[in-house]
């Protein structure tokens, strides 16, 4: 028994520094960074394979000749032949902007009004904002930018949300529909935004970074109901010609975006800030892109140069499990759609050349 006793005591003096050595290291979800051992075929993009159209982008068209210059060399590198500002503002703004960039750079920008709803409770307010919008046109605006904060967090005087679909704004959007000009509207969020912050919320860690973007029930109306106002306003207005930014928020479920593409032929949609949501779906997403070619624009939201190879890699290449650009919206690897050409095409630059009016068409192959 002793004996026994002492060659167990021995074998735990030699196991027990062992066992502390391999236990696993604390951290967080922020710290864990694997680097994959997996040893597969890379195709890295830094070019686009054809010039394209990138009609989500927020600038400011009165940026100094230096930092546009630079813009310029940026966009050549990537291939970039036009940039839509939607951040053109609008009145004497929009005005100097367009000046600006267009002295510059006459075929290289293009700037879209905005409309400002802070007297929405004006009661000729619909009229007087088609009015501007016509005005800014005549000024050199190509399209109407609507951003996220109708629908949401816009309100009368007496506190009351402004939904997409109120309305007091049919004025604009028949304008638009007479001036033939397209509407890139933004309305809600991503849909776990809207979901509890808790373990089964896939945006968790954008959601502790930025907890301002939650959209908590206590203050904001549900996610479905934001969204059926904005097919509303879709289905209300066939005249006018809708580009739904950011797949619509519907990026996770390209089922139900196809439905509404099916039953909506004003409306078209862009990419941007969702390539995550593509990137792990190659298959259906694929089939997807080439059913609904003729309805797809290529965006991007935040101007950063290199991210734009992440946007290239997914959509040329058949490249599997490299890494999105920001943990925060995608802790998955993404996996390349490798689209046809003439999808490709069709997305860089044909739709939008159908649909934004007085776009240079020069540099852009057949």
């Amino acid at each position: 028994m002793i004996r026994n006793k002492l060659i167990l005591l021995f074998l735990g003096s030699i196991v027990s520094p062992f066992c502390l050595s391999v236990q696993a290291q604390e951290m967080s979800f922020e710290e864990y960074e694997p680097k994959s051992t997996l040893v597969v075929p890379e195709h890295p993009v830094t070019k686009a394979k054809y010039p394209f159209i990138d009609v989500h982008s927020h600038q400011n068209s009165n940026m100094s000749k230096e930092a546009m210059a630079k813009i310029v060399q940026e966009m050549d590198a990537l291939n970039m032949r036009t940039m839509v500002n939607l951040s053109g503002g609008s009145g004497a703004t929009l005005k100097s902007g367009v000046a600006n960039l267009k002295g510059n750079y006459p075929n290289r920008f293009v700037v879209f009004a905005n409309v400002d709803f802070d007297k929405i409770d004006d009661p000729d307010f619909g009229r007087k904002a088609a009015a501007q919008l016509e005005q800014d046109v005549k000024n050199g605006a190509q399209g109407l930018k609507i951003f996220k904060n109708l629908g949401l967090t816009v309100k009368d005087k007496n506190g009351k949300r402004i939904p997409t679909d109120d309305p007091r704004l049919n004025p604009i959007w028949q304008k638009c529909a007479e001036l033939k000009i397209p509407v890139l509207i933004h309305t809600g969020e991503p849909r776990s935004f809207f979901d509890p912050i808790d373990k089964n919320n896939e945006r968790w860690l954008e959601l502790k970074q930025f907890p301002n973007r939650a959209r908590p029930s206590s203050e904001y109306p549900g996610w479905e109901q934001v969204m059926q106002e904005q097919h509303n306003l879709f289905a209300n207005n066939p005249k006018t010609i809708f580009i739904n930014a950011h797949l619509g928020w519907l990026g996770g479920d390209l089922a139900r975006l196809g439905k509404l593409l099916d039953k909506l032929p004003n409306v078209y949609t862009e990419i941007g800030a969702v390539l995550a949501e593509i990137g792990r779906q190659p298959h259906f997403a694929r089939e997807w892109f080439i059913k609904y070619q003729d309805r797809v624009l290529f965006g991007k939201d935040i101007y950063a140069p290199t991210e734009y190879y992440t946007y290239f890699r997914v959509l040329e290449t058949d490249d599997e499990y490299f890494d999105y650009y920001r943990k925060r919206h995608a802790f998955w690897k993404m996996y390349g759609l490798n689209l046809p050409d003439e999808v490709l095409k069709k997305l860089y630059y044909k739709n939008a050349l159908k649909i934004i009016p007085r776009l240079d068409t020069s540099g852009f192959p057949k």
